[in-house]
């Protein structure tokens, strides 16, 4: 996996904390190379002091942005460790190219091989989400079937009512088969997913 793909966003644990902002208090209180170190240990990117500065400036308060810069850089070199890189990988986290040139090969591989794993889990995880999905429509449509069945052999029925009937258990019957199709598949795809997930695993744990 290359640099760039590292920044794809899948939806992230390290993005919450971009939302969040500081009160008055702590704007007017805080120390802002504290503040700087926490979120270098957090991985966040040099974006993150907009999001405090946009918080204090209703408070009149403006960010230490040197002490602020020296204690992210502090913290950057606590986070961009390979056992962190590897927890933000499995995680789905994305990875924000903040680590310094020294650190950095060694946190995007780490990064990379637990990323890998994640990608392979959730491919496995989303096949079996496919497979049950379509297994609860046939369920719905076998439903339909079943109404239709009534309404066809029903003495109250209408020539109109039991046309529809028919009609609704010929399609519905037909997207049963279609779904059945479906799974099949699917579970041919989840088999191969399953199989390329444990030798990933295997050579990760290898590797480690």
């Amino acid at each position: 996996m290359k640099l760039p793909a590292l920044l794809i966003v899948l939806g992230t644990l390290l993005l919450a904390g971009c939302s969040a902002t500081m009160s008055k208090d702590e704007c007017r209180t805080v120390d802002w190379r504290t503040v700087g170190y926490e979120d270098g240990v957090a991985g966040y990117s040099g974006q993150q002091i907009g999001q405090h500065r946009r918080a204090c400036a209703e408070y009149g308060v403006t960010p230490d942005l040197e002490a602020y810069r020296a204690g992210r850089a502090e913290g950057l070199r606590e986070y961009c460790q390979p056992h962190n890189g590897y927890r933000a990988g499995v995680n789905g986290a994305v990875y924000h190219d903040v680590c310094p040139a020294d650190l950095a090969p060694a946190f995007v591989e780490a990064y990379e091989s637990g990323h890998g794993l994640y990608v392979r889990e959730r491919r496995v995880a989303d096949t079996k989400a496919q497979i049950e999905a379509r297994r609860a429509e046939i369920a719905r449509l076998e439903g339909v079937v079943a109404g239709s069945a009534f309404d066809i052999i029903g003495e109250g029925a209408t020539a109109e009512q039991r046309t529809q009937a028919v009609l609704d258990t010929r399609q519905a019957a037909e997207r049963i088969g279609r779904l059945k199709s479906e799974i099949k598949a699917l579970e041919l795809d989840r088999a191969r997913y399953e199989q390329e997930l444990a030798a990933y695993r295997n050579t990760v744990a290898a590797a480690r």
